[in-house]
């Protein structure tokens, strides 16, 4: 239970204050924790703005806090990703706060095609905060089940660059 508040706070705390996205051109450098069933890690995200709504990016991440069962079975491709991803930068559209942006977005993996949906906010016009949920859509092999055939949830610090 006391997971489950955890993750609901930061998701509105996330949401709640989180960063504008500027249109073509724009730079974001997100970095921050990953956290997954039996696993946490560290998350690096670069998007860049194609358009005023759109942008694309890479994402990778590393899983670096296994449990004791899994740290056995797994090596480092286990514990890696790779993500190609597109996002639709809603910020504008959904006018909340000029410095608030909301992301739906899809990403094609090494491990996976999936969707994402996050948020961020910029309290400065180079540093903020985000959220980000991620979620497999089509395993490649599925029976694997490891760390990035499942739900995720990142936060970190947002850098625009």
């Amino acid at each position: 239970m006391k997971n489950i508040v955890f993750i609901a706070a930061l998701l509105f705390f996330g949401f709640v204050n989180a960063q504008a996205f500027q249109g073509k051109g724009d730079q974001k450098l997100q970095v921050g924790a990953n956290f997954q069933d039996e696993a946490t890690g560290i998350n690096v995200t670069y998007d860049y703005g194609l358009g005023e709504n759109i942008s694309v990016g890479l994402s990778s991440s590393y899983a670096l806090g296994v449990d004791d069962v899994m740290a056995d079975l797994t090596d480092f491709g286990d514990r890696f990703d790779l993500k190609a991803r597109f996002n639709a930068n809603l910020g504008n559209v959904i006018n909340i706060d000029p410095n608030f942006d909301l992301y739906p977005g899809l990403s094609l993996s090494l491990k996976n095609f999936g969707g994402h949906i996050g948020a961020r906010y910029f309290f400065s016009d180079g540093f903020g905060i985000y959220t980000e949920a991620a979620f497999p859509l089509a395993k490649y092999d599925d029976n694997v089940d490891f760390f990035y055939n499942q739900f995720t949830f990142n936060i970190g610090a947002s850098f625009n660059l």
